[in-house]
């Protein structure tokens, strides 16, 4: 049996080498149709894989309780948008005082500009620096580290210390060739002292983390007094099994700071962190499914020309399955030798898609500066695809040939 399949192996490559045009055309169908799959699914996991690595550091057992527009809402017939009113500072102050369920860490921060300009001696960066004013929980609640130095202390905010932490791109700029740590670098002409260094974050939509300052709060709202500032509370819980009922407690407490009537709605908006990667990652799965409904398209259309040049061999050969059978060759036999030949050509056509789709789809993710990972899930989808394909478009050729009656394959000419 081993040495049958060696021998249909073997005159399966002859026939291919025997019509290689014909056979190359058809792989790069068949790759097309792999490679759109492939390439496709490639960067939705770098994309998803970019946002669990961005996201999770915020913790799965943390939520944020901000201001929050509540998507629209019928009355009278029309629709009209409820615009929250921002969480000002005496809000978030209330809170974090009356909010103490057990297991919580409550922070509280606000982002006093995205346009600070940095001085350091004689140097000075773009006014692209984002300045936070933060408490000594906050890099705790948002899953931050220090490369270097170290975070702020209970001693650094209730004390209005001029220390700041800043984010890894200023050792690539500003403090570049020099130990960050206790060097003192201007804000807004406040100086403030290096206490530490954010491990490097990136990237995320647009938004570059590497560039932000944390001072202490009540520092940076001495220095950045415009109106109508928006901050923020995040709850850290330590014990998971409590998250669910530290979020109800947390809306009771803060429609109590609002003073809400029983019937009124929350104005105000509660943001599980877990909840918000799942809803990013929901929205790739359909880029997911585009891909499948894209691939499955092309995938059918490079079948009907497999199928094509299959047939077409069968007949061209019909005088070779003649002499097979009249030699004492079965019907199995024929059947499994134009099986094997369809066999090689689809995974022929499968091997260059994968290559070809993990190609593009590292060129892509590199572009759009996403985490690459190799995708596991897409390259056997992938292999089992073009093994569908070839058995699809294999077996009615294979039938056919087997089923050919020698007197007549004898005759062809």
């Amino acid at each position: 049996m081993l040495k049958l399949f060696k021998e249909n192996i073997r005159i399966a490559l002859g026939s291919i080498k025997t019509q290689l045009l014909r056979t190359i055309l058809t792989v790069l169908i068949i790759a097309i149709g792999i490679t759109a799959l492939v390439g496709i699914l490639t960067v939705v996991a770098a994309l998803e894989n970019t946002i669990s690595s961005d996201f999770a550091s915020m913790g799965a057992n943390t939520f944020n309780v901000n201001q929050y527009e509540n998507t629209a809402r019928r009355q009278g017939g029309e629709e009209r948008k409820i615009i929250n009113p921002i969480i000002s500072y005496p809000e978030a102050v209330a809170f974090k005082n009356k909010y103490k369920y057990p297991f919580t860490e409550t922070s509280l921060s606000f982002t006093a500009t995205t346009t600070a300009e940095v001085k350091y001696e004689g140097a000075k960066t773009d006014p692209e620096n984002a300045i936070v004013g933060v408490d000594e929980y906050f890099m705790t609640n948002s899953g931050l580290e220090t490369s270097s130095g170290r975070n702020f202390t209970g001693f650094d905010i209730q004390n209005n210390a001029y220390v700041c932490v800043v984010g890894s791109d200023f050792e690539k700029g500003l403090l570049k060739d020099v130990n960050p740590i206790d060097k003192i670098i201007s804000i807004r002409g406040a100086r403030f002292r290096v206490i530490g260094v954010l491990k490097e974050k990136g990237a995320t939509f647009g938004n570059k983390q590497d560039l932000r300052i944390l001072i202490p709060i009540q520092v940076a709202r001495s220095l950045f007094t415009a109106p109508n500032i928006n901050y923020t509370t995040s709850v850290m819980v330590s014990r998971k099994e409590l998250l669910n009922q530290a979020i109800d407690n947390a809306i009771s407490t803060m429609r109590g700071v609002r003073k809400l009537s029983p019937v009124k709605d929350n104005n105000f908006g509660v943001v599980r962190s877990d909840d918000l990667i799942n809803r990013i990652l929901g929205i790739t799965k359909y880029l997911g499914l585009a891909s499948w409904l894209i691939g499955i398209i092309t995938v059918f259309g490079s079948s009907i020309a497999l199928m094509n040049i299959m047939i077409v061999s069968v007949t061209e050969r019909t005088r070779e399955i003649g002499v097979r059978k009249a030699l004492g060759a079965k019907k199995v036999t024929i059947a499994v030798q134009f099986f094997i030949e369809t066999l090689l050509i689809g995974q022929l056509g499968g091997l260059a898609g994968i290559i070809f789709g993990i190609l593009i789809g590292f060129g892509i993710a590199t572009a759009m500066d996403f985490v690459f990972v190799i995708p596991w899930g897409a390259i056997s989808a992938a292999f089992i695809t073009s093994f569908m394909v070839a058995i699809f478009s294999g077996l009615y050729p294979a039938v056919k040939a087997a089923l050919l009656d020698p007197i007549e394959a004898l005759r062809y000419e």
